[in-house]
């Protein structure tokens, strides 16, 4: 079950508060964007990673890989304006027909049985999501008012890797870009296609994304009871 990950490295991540790109953030020992490569590094059906980077920051990519060597091959590409931009620019130079992952850069506790069952379902069913039960009410607002309460049984919180056979990914990104449609995520562009479906792949509640500095605490402890476990 090979695949190819795109992983978007383009972004500010403003909410972090850091001053600089939040996957330079050190990390115990090592920055963000590191522990996620290292993942799909250890992952053997990992064919290649594409990494979408904001051009200017190219040279820092190039030292960090120098510092921190990834023996799967990496390809840099130019990102967009947009996440979704960003994505659509790595799957342009993905030229052999494969099952191909998105991924946040900033989410580094994603495990390989995850991954595995995420690619299965994808070849089966073209498209698929790791997503977890949603845990707290949630309330639609208006202004400062509640304007309703949604049935929690039938949602789910989405997270990253999604997976597509790319053919599918592309031709969903195409016609996003000719309507002029900017999505919440990958999935949202094949939702929106004729007679595809996304299934879901039940994830873990500690693949977080790493978005505010209240998550590297978080980070920390996830990676210190991960530790432990392999102690034990």
């Amino acid at each position: 079950m090979e695949y190819v990950v795109v992983i978007p490295a383009a972004g500010q991540g403003k909410r972090m508060k850091a001053g600089k790109n939040k996957l330079f953030i050190s990390l115990k020992g090592a920055p963000v964007i590191i522990h996620t490569l290292r993942v799909f590094e250890s992952h053997a059906p990992c064919q290649k990673i594409i990494l979408v980077i904001n051009e200017s920051e190219r040279e820092d990519f190039h030292q960090l890989l120098a510092q921190f060597p990834i023996q799967t091959e990496i390809e840099l590409v130019t990102g967009g304006a947009e996440r979704q931009h960003s994505v659509y620019e790595g799957l342009k130079v993905i030229d052999k027909e494969s099952v191909v992952l998105v991924h946040d850069g900033a989410r580094p506790f994603v495990t390989h049985q995850h991954i595995d069952k995420l690619v299965e379902t994808a070849e089966e069913a073209g498209a698929a999501v790791l997503a977890v039960p949603v845990k707290d009410t949630i309330k639609r607002a208006e202004g400062s008012r509640v304007a309703e309460t949604f049935d929690r049984s039938s949602l789910w919180a989405v997270q990253t890797p999604q997976a597509f056979r790319l053919s599918l990914l592309k031709t969903a990104h195409m016609e996003a870009e000719n309507k002029g449609f900017l999505g919440t995520d990958d999935a949202s562009l094949v939702e929106r296609l004729d007679g595809y479906q996304v299934s879901i792949v039940e994830g873990s509640y500690t693949n977080i994304k790493l978005t505010t500095p209240d998550d590297l605490i978080s980070a920390e402890a996830i990676m210190k009871a991960e530790s432990g476990n392999h102690n034990v």
